[in-house]
């Protein structure tokens, strides 16, 4: 049974036909006009109506950051896009012959790991994105944990350190600040600043003028000394993180994705010293596994797909 899943991000929209196997059989790819809903709507009813061409398809997903109420219809609130309680499966199945879910990216992306990824074996699984910003999914007991009101497993703001440094959402020491790809970036800059272990974040910022995520990325692939101990601070953030969720959750598995997660086992290494160290009740127990997510970037249109398939059969 095949459906299509639709991801809209802050610069483009992505979209795929997608079989029950999770296989991608065609893809589309546009820009967003983030500030333009009327335009977002435009392209998105396109897409799915040429991606549906001469196939039977059973309903369309949308994946779009932001907070989406627990029926999967109304944009509460997206940071991205001006959407304010934005009706938006009710305006596309108002143009579209198909059922329609609208859901959190995060979300979508977990899922797809869930069902088709590094978590596929499992039925307890917390995945974080580590990106620009933190996101998050869980899945228990096989099923998409989204909250009473939908827009549960935002796990990215989740309290790290009291009274720490602000976050975007309006409160201060969230995650997000200590553990995704703007902290990894704030950290090498403040070790080049110090003089750091070696030269090459130093380096690179003199050559620039200032430090690039994607500068920090290849110091880390080289190995560089201090991109490593900046990553390795991330990590220590996000294992600190992982063991407050362990103590809730009880995962199988923690799912690490998002660009820095790229760095793949230099990332996990710290992230599992860091989970072990401050997770109660240690030894007496089982504890969480952790992987580095499968999917990639087709995780979000992989997820809304399967997410819709399931709505339709009443999953």
């Amino acid at each position: 049974m095949h459906a299509i899943g639709i991801d809209i991000g802050g610069t483009k929209i992505a979209g795929a036909l997608v079989d029950d196997l999770g296989v991608i059989l065609r893809s589309d790819r546009r820009p967003t006009n983030a500030t333009n809903p009327r335009e977002i709507e435009d392209t998105v009813v396109d897409m799915i109506t040429e991606l549906s061409r001469g196939q039977h398809v059973a309903a369309a997903g949308v994946a779009a950051a932001g907070f989406i109420d627990a029926s999967q219809s109304t944009v509460y609130y997206a940071p991205n896009i001006s959407w304010r309680n934005e009706p938006f499966r009710d305006k596309l199945e108002a143009r579209l012959d198909l059922p329609i879910i609208v859901e959190n990216d995060a979300n979508a992306a977990g899922w797809a790991e869930f069902r088709y990824g590094a978590g596929r074996l499992y039925s307890d699984m917390v995945t974080l994105t580590i990106g620009t910003g933190v996101g998050g999914a869980i899945v228990a007991n096989d099923r998409l944990f989204r909250g009473g009101f939908g827009a549960g497993a935002e796990l990215g703001h989740m309290r790290l350190i009291p009274d720490g440094l602000p976050c975007g959402c309006g409160a201060h020491g969230c995650i997000e600040q200590y553990g995704s790809g703007r902290a990894l970036l704030r950290i090498a800059t403040e070790l080049a600043d110090a003089g750091g272990i070696g030269r090459g974040l130093a380096d690179a910022r003199e050559r620039r003028g200032k430090l690039t995520g994607k500068e920090v990325g290849r110091l880390i692939q080289a190995g560089d000394g201090g991109a490593l101990a900046a990553l390795r601070q991330l990590g220590a953030a996000l294992g600190q993180a992982c063991a407050s969720l362990g103590a809730i959750l009880d995962p199988q598995v923690f799912v690490i994705g998002g660009g820095v997660a790229s760095a793949g086992e230099q990332l996990l290494e710290p992230i599992r010293a860091a989970y072990l160290d401050h997770l109660p009740a240690r030894g007496y127990h089982p504890e969480a596994e952790f992987a580095i997510a499968e999917l990639v970037n087709d995780a979000g249109v992989v997820g809304a797909a399967d997410l819709a398939r399931q709505s339709t059969l009443g999953h």
